[in-house]
């Protein structure tokens, strides 16, 4: 049974973004992690990448590989830290992840003229071609994990997301602005 509490002071993080009193959905006492949006959250992520994987193995990408592909394809991004930041990897991450798209020959990095600094990143023709495929291949997989829901019931679980997702961006600014 949820219990309702008074609302936490303004500085607290854990405020909710709304005005509507906290409300603990969970407590230490007989908690359940299968029960928890967060892990059920983190299974779904987990089977449908995988189910995404096996999709694109033909193509010989990876998970990892086509989130990249698919936002310079899109334009999200054309340098090296731009991508870094719209595919939240640290730069490392995404240098050993362009060596891997480079050795496929599916995009080249080329340094900026006018900044030496600035390292540009470029689909290649076989880039281009491999990242037209992967929205296909993400909207057969998402289709089929919402094989059963109503456009109704997709249209409300994408307005619960899209709530989650708004709540959690503002308690991550408001922790941002305390650590200033």
């Amino acid at each position: 049974m949820a219990i309702s509490t008074p609302p936490k002071s303004d500085s607290d993080p854990s405020t909710s973004a709304t005005s509507c009193s906290l409300v603990e959905f969970y407590r230490a006492q007989g908690y359940k992690p299968e029960n928890s949006v967060g892990y059920l959250m983190r299974r779904i992520i987990s089977l449908v990448g995988h189910g995404i994987e096996r999709e694109l193995e033909p193509a010989g990408l990876t998970n990892a590989q086509w989130v990249p592909l698919l936002k310079l394809h899109m334009g999200c991004a054309s340098t090296v830290a731009e991508l870094a930041r719209e595919c939240d990897l640290d730069a490392g991450s995404m240098t050993r992840l362009l060596d891997r798209l480079e050795a496929k020959q599916l995009c080249r990095r080329v340094r900026s003229s006018d900044d030496r600094r600035v390292v540009n990143i470029e689909l290649t023709d076989a880039g281009r071609v491999a990242a037209k495929e992967i929205p296909k291949i993400l909207c057969h997989v998402q289709n089929a994990h919402l094989a059963g829901f109503s456009v109704e019931e997709w249209q409300t679980l994408q307005g619960y997301l899209r709530r989650i997702l708004n709540t959690a961006q503002t308690l991550q600014a408001s922790v941002e602005k305390n650590e200033k």
